[in-house]
């Protein structure tokens, strides 16, 4: 049975396009077949980072010019894409109908992949939202900054209303280590606990390093051009989570303990 994993993420710059596509391809080398969907309908950016040239994107599905098949172009590791556009109005506002039938029609695609993968745009739109009740899983990217995770729980709150029917996974960016990380797990969990009724799971953390920005700099994933870096490290502890399918959870009350005016604010 296909998987469907949606990640999101509170605000932008928070590293979670080129979460998505590490991941995908550390998924694909672990021979699963991949499908990486660019979610972010109106400012694309996985073709420059898969280092795709695509022919169709989401748009041409759209107008009908092409097909979801048609439109799907191979990269690392075997993952395929399905690009989007960048600067397309049309798609940056789609109407209900159309937005979801082009996300549903990801189900046509059947048997042929093991695991859709969806980067979803930033932030908290009728787009993302649609992408994230789709029936699949939701992992949230953050990092240990205090708007990230502002941000993140802002988030949570959307989804919460909207009655998802899982809890979704949180995976802290950028941290310096696994206490750090946990403590940013923690202060969400925290708030979720006092004004929402769900509870993020802990997927896990990504470190700091530097040859993440140089990767992005010269557009090629860094699982690849640092392979043996902390980063990279990190993606494969992280695709063989999602491969478990039994996020990490941490002990309880990992963390000081966090006052209410200090739970969103860090």
């Amino acid at each position: 049975m296909t998987r469907t994993i949606t990640l999101l993420s509170g605000k932008g710059g928070v590293g979670k396009t080129n979460i998505a596509a590490n991941l995908a391809i550390a998924l694909g080398r672990q021979g699963r077949r991949v499908l990486l969907v660019d979610g972010d309908l109106s400012l694309s950016s996985l073709d420059l980072l898969m280092g795709v040239m695509p022919r169709h994107t989401a748009a041409d599905v759209v107008a009908g010019r092409a097909t979801l098949k048609e439109s799907l172009v191979e990269s690392y590791a075997g993952v395929r894409v399905l690009p989007s556009s960048s600067g397309d109005d049309d798609l940056a506002n789609l109407d209900d109908f159309r937005r979801q039938k082009l996300f549903r029609g990801l189900n046509s695609l059947g048997d042929s992949f093991d695991l859709i993968l969806i980067d979803a745009g930033a932030g908290v739109g009728r787009n993302v939202t649609s992408l994230a009740r789709l029936g699949g899983e939701n992992l949230i990217v953050t990092t240990p900054e205090p708007p990230s995770i502002s941000a993140a729980f802002s988030l949570l709150k959307i989804l919460d209303r909207s009655g998802l029917d899982r809890a979704p996974g949180i995976v802290v960016n950028q941290a310096t280590g696994s206490v750090e990380a946990m403590e940013c797990w923690n202060r969400i969990v925290k708030a979720c606990k006092q004004f929402l009724t769900v509870t993020p799971e802990y997927w896990g953390w990504l470190s700091l390093d530097p040859a993440v920005p140089a990767a992005v700099r010269s557009q090629e994933p860094f699982i690849l051009s640092c392979p043996n870096g902390p980063a990279a490290k990190s993606i494969v502890r992280l695709a063989q989570r999602v491969l478990q399918n039994d996020p990490v959870h941490p002990p309880e009350g990992v963390g000081r303990p966090i006052g209410a005016r200090e739970r969103l604010a860090g």
